[in-house]
Formats: structure tokens, sequence, C-alpha cells
């Protein structure tokens, strides 16, 4: 197995990491971001501790995918692929605010016996809604900038996986942003069926690129392209030192 595919296998199952992760986080969590009453319950907290360890696994996931494709990326644009390590941060950064604010509902409700019902049903409900502005802040937007727009141009330009795929990132990431802005905005509720159907084409990408790279791996000729283009550099820098 060549050093290419190897990196290629290990980006693939980490996207394909980042969506049960994600998806097993807001499923483990239940009620706990749907029920305000959750806060002054006597519900169980394991599934939302459970929530809390698959999204940290997904920043570990998150992090992992830009930091391989770092190298290969850099070739093609070493500006726009930093720029997609420091998107992947950033949103990462969001769905770190988003757990710790459900780790603090875990513990106010752990302590509710010796508080204010009302007063802790008022913290709970700030709380739970700092999680859903990150969860559109981060995944719905930044997201959408960074592995949409910037990773979907860096893979079209390339050529590393099927340029026509890569349209869906090029195009879908927008879409993504520009949805999260327009619930920002007000224009539009979160989660309505306007942001999900804008959010299709950038789930097709991200769920393309994981599979592709883990079961076919980078284009070979893009790959032996870019390895040609950095040696000719090399060789320039070399002899212009001389």
């Amino acid at each position: 197995m060549t050093t290419s595919r190897k990196t290629a296998l290990v980006v693939g199952v980490l996207f394909i990491l980042t969506f049960i992760t994600s998806i097993a986080g807001e499923l483990s969590y239940g009620s706990a971001l749907s029920d305000p009453h959750y806060i002054t319950s006597a519900g169980a907290d394991t599934g939302v501790l459970v929530g809390a360890f698959f999204e940290m696994f997904l920043i570990i996931t998150n992090i992992g995918c830009a930091v391989v494709l770092f190298p290969l990326l850099k070739r093609q644009n070493e500006a726009l692929a930093l720029g997609y390590v420091t998107a992947r941060l950033v949103e990462c950064t969001f769905i770190l605010v988003g757990i710790l604010s459900v780790l603090a509902v875990v513990t106010l409700r752990q302590h509710a016996a010796s508080a204010d019902p009302g007063s802790l049903l008022v913290v709970g409900k700030s709380l739970i809604a700092i999680k859903a502005w990150t969860l559109l802040l981060g995944p719905g937007f930044v997201d959408g900038i960074g592995t949409g727009l910037i990773l979907g141009w860096l893979m079209y330009r390339s050529g590393l996986v099927s340029r026509r795929m890569a349209l869906f990132g090029v195009v879908g990431g927008p879409l993504l942003a520009a949805s999260g802005i327009v619930v920002l905005l007000g224009v539009i509720p979160q989660q309505s069926a306007l942001q999900g159907i804008a959010t299709i084409p950038e789930v097709i990408w991200e769920g393309f690129l994981g599979l592709w790279l883990t079961f076919k791996g980078f284009n070979a000729v893009a790959v032996g392209a870019g390895e040609t283009t950095d040696v000719r550099q090399v060789v320039v820098m070399a002899a212009v030192d001389a």
C-alpha cells in the first residue's frame, strides 16, 4: 500500500467517523436538548454523558481530517489549505462550547434539590439555547466554508477525487453557510425544511468523500502531478541558492 493510499484510507475513515459520532452524539443527548424541564427532572444523565463523549470524539476526527490532508492540499494552495485547517479548528471550538453547555445542565440537575426550580429552568433553557447556536455557527456555517467551499475547491482544482462530486462541496458549502446566515438573521427558523434542503449537497459531498477515499483513494495521476510539482520547486530553489 502506497503512502498516498494510506493517507486516503485514514482520511476516508475519519470522515465516516465524523458522520457516526455527530449523529450518535445528538441521539444520545435525547430529551436533554428537547425537554426544557430536564434540568429539574429525575432523568438519568448517562445518555448526555455518552453524547458528550461522542462529540469529543467528533472533535478529534474533524481535526484529524484537516491535519492529515494538509500536506497534500498545500501543494495546490498553501493559504487555502491552512484556511481549511483553521476552519476545522473554529468549528470544533463551537462544538466544544456546545458540549460544555450540555454538561453544565447535567451538573445543575444533579444539584437541583438545593436550588430554586424556576431559576434552574431559566438557566437550563439558556444553556440549551447556547448549544443550538453552536450547532448553527459551527457545523451549520463554518463547516460550509471550510469542508464545503475550501476543501471542495481544492479537491476540484487538484483532481484528487472526482471533480463532478467536488462541485457538490463548492456549491453545497456556500448553500450551507448561507442557510446559517438567514437563520441567524431571523429570516427562517432553525431546523426548518428550507435549511434542511440547503444542507443536502454538503451532506452528499462529505459522505461521498469519506466513501471514495476509504474504498478507492486519491486519483493517482493527480497525486503524481502534485509530487512532480514539489520536486521541480525543490530543484528550482536549489539552483537559485547555488
